[in-house]
């Protein structure tokens, strides 16, 4: 690991403790052992199957956007996101997503570029329906903190970079096919544009920024039965979609494995600005992080398990063959 990464990690560790610190700071954590008894246990089992579900929906998607250049069966899809997020929980820098990709490529046997685009268009929707959703609670929340709003509009900016890049990179087939030759990187790259342009110029390219709609509305119906499970009072599920929101852009910035205190505080902040007490708000963070994080890493391990690999080696694997095709 370089200086760069090493100072960038320090860094980000500092950040997601310092957070750690100020959620449990004030806390009264001594409320929480009987808070988890007195939990509605249904709502958690429903927080739990749609936090795994998001996933399914996810790998559905994926598998739907690179029809036009191979058939992907969608379980195959789902294993490779589930090790992906399994890596995330316990690597930095979110290495789960070069390993996603790699497994993709070689199970698929694609290109490794052309699963790596695929991921950055997946992130690309993505990004576009949380920009719309970051200026729609803006719109409605007024005691936002402007440096969300301030967040929102970077993301804006680098989703419509991302998007125009792309977008050129799509049209370029006859200039590659005239210019680039079949060897070394200029293959790589000429591979690169002829299925960029297969995925571009398909229905299915429009069925996937569709589905990427409901994919990030999901991911709000676990933070909702969290609040039911807590019986707080006054729960609606705008306030969920609107947590799930900050969490996704807070999520933008580089912090340690799992997301360990940025998420939490967030939550906690969240909720105090929706006008609940900020001890019981900071406990309820700890809580819901454990409910939508360890089901991720128990089903990431056993699609780790099946796959018969180790996830050091598998990250090795991601790294080498990243650095292969950029050579």
């Amino acid at each position: 690991m370089d200086a760069r990464k090493i100072g960038l990690l320090v860094v980000s560790i500092g950040i997601s403790l310092g957070c750690l610190i100020w959620v449990l700071s004030g806390s009264e954590l001594r409320e929480l052992p009987g808070e988890i008894r007195t939990l509605r246990w249904g709502w958690v089992g429903l927080a739990v199957v749609a936090d795994i579900l998001v996933y399914v929906f996810q790998g559905w998607r994926w598998s739907l956007l690179l029809q036009p250049v191979a058939e992907i069966p969608v379980m195959k899809s789902i294993r490779a996101i589930y090790v992906g997020l399994f890596a995330n929980e316990i690597i930095p820098f979110r290495a789960g997503e070069a390993i996603r990709c790699y497994l993709q490529a070689r199970w698929s046997h694609l290109p490794f570029s052309v699963i790596v685009a695929s991921a950055i268009i997946e992130r690309i929707f993505d990004g576009v329906w949380l920009v719309i959703g970051m200026f729609t609670v803006a719109h409605f929340v007024r005691e936002l903190p402007k440096q969300f709003v301030q967040g929102g509009m970077v993301l804006a900016v680098v989703v419509a970079f991302g998007a125009i890049v792309l977008f050129l990179a799509m049209l370029q087939k006859n200039w590659a096919l005239r210019n680039l030759s079949s060897i070394g990187w200029q293959r790589h790259l000429r591979v690169l544009i002829e299925d960029l342009n297969l995925i571009g110029f398909s229905k299915y390219l429009a069925y996937s920024a569709l589905m990427s709609l409901p994919y990030l509305l999901l991911q709000a119906i676990p933070i909702w039965a969290m609040m039911k499970a807590y019986e707080l009072e006054g729960v609606t599920i705008s306030m969920a979609i609107v947590a799930m929101v900050l969490l996704r852009l807070s999520s933008a910035v580089p912090q340690a494995p799992g997301n360990l205190g940025a998420f939490q505080a967030i939550t906690a902040l969240t909720l105090t600005m929706f006008g609940y007490d900020e001890a019981l708000s900071k406990r309820f963070s700890l809580v819901l992080w454990g409910v939508v994080t360890l089901p991720l890493l128990i089903t990431g391990f056993f699609a780790l398990a099946v796959t018969g690999a180790k996830l050091s080696e598998l990250k090795k694997q991601a790294e080498a063959t990243a650095q292969q095709h950029q050579a």
